[in-house]
């Protein structure tokens, strides 16, 4: 991989970074720019990367740029950009969330290849998982760099379409908050009940992760590991008709409904001011 610059240097670019090095690129290959100096210098003393505070200067030579900037801070951080980007012909890539693929080739430049992006948090920790969507003008081997690059912080998909990234956003881009709601849920029903609350939480968060990991490590489908778990007219299928006599999977699919929406009236909103 040649040069990859990232415009930002917040958690999402630290994690992407750290991630890269930590399946084999070189440090010297990156540039990051960013304007806080106490996030510079933890990113140059942490992973050798080259730091700047003006983004044409991270930009230079880069073939490559991930942008790495607040939604609403990218229409003007684009447009300062635009020297830089026609004279590279980088492939652009964007983690800003809510920012259409047409609205970068307003800003940039409309002939450049954009893949745009939507992970989430646990990226921070290689665990995220990222849905990845690509303009006509992405090549098979620069899909193939765009990939290099998220899957260093996780898992990787691809849509055909950029409207499906709005249902990403309610699913793993939003989700974690929703496994963190259910967590708190059953520390607190525990806590309720008895239980210390150090130890209702202690268990709660190891029961989501070791679920977590069954799902991962054994291949099988959500409703195949519930099923085994389940033992007819036991203490597990008590609280499943709980589940479903408050209407579990309607509440999950209204939540998922609502965060999409509110995905594309973000989107729809940011068009507006730009």
């Amino acid at each position: 991989m040649n040069r990859i610059a990232f415009i930002g240097g917040g958690n999402m670019a630290t994690a992407l970074i750290a991630g890269l090095i930590r399946h084999g690129a070189q440090p010297g290959g990156i540039a990051v720019a960013e304007p806080r100096a106490e996030a510079l210098h933890e990113l140059s003393r942490e992973y050798g990367v080259a730091t700047y505070t003006d983004n044409l200067d991270a930009a230079k030579g880069a073939s490559i740029l991930v942008l790495a900037v607040k939604p609403q801070m990218l229409a003007e951080v684009c447009r300062g950009l635009r020297p830089a980007v026609q004279k590279y012909r980088p492939l652009v890539i964007s983690i800003a969330a809510g920012i259409r693929v047409h609205q970068i080739e307003r800003w940039l430049d409309t002939t450049l290849p954009v893949v745009r992006c939507m992970p989430n948090t646990p990226a921070m920790y290689g665990a995220g998982a990222t849905a990845l969507y690509a303009n006509a003008r992405v090549s098979a081997p620069q899909r193939a760099e765009a990939q290099h690059v998220l899957d260093a912080a996780g898992l990787t998909v691809w849509v055909p379409e950029e409207e499906q990234l709005d249902v990403v956003t309610a699913l793993s881009g939003s989700g974690p908050a929703y496994f963190f709601l259910m967590v708190e849920a059953l520390e607190n029903a525990a806590f309720s009940h008895g239980l210390s609350r150090e130890t209702a939480r202690a268990l709660a968060v190891q029961t989501a992760f070791g679920a977590g990991h069954m799902l991962v490590e054994s291949g099988e489908s959500a409703a195949t590991l519930r099923q085994r778990v389940t033992s007819p007219h036991g203490t597990t299928q008590a609280a499943l008709d709980s589940f479903r006599g408050d209407h579990f999977n309607e509440i999950v699919a209204r939540a998922v409904d609502a965060a999409r929406r509110r995905g594309i009236e973000l989107s729809e909103d940011m068009e507006s001011k730009t």
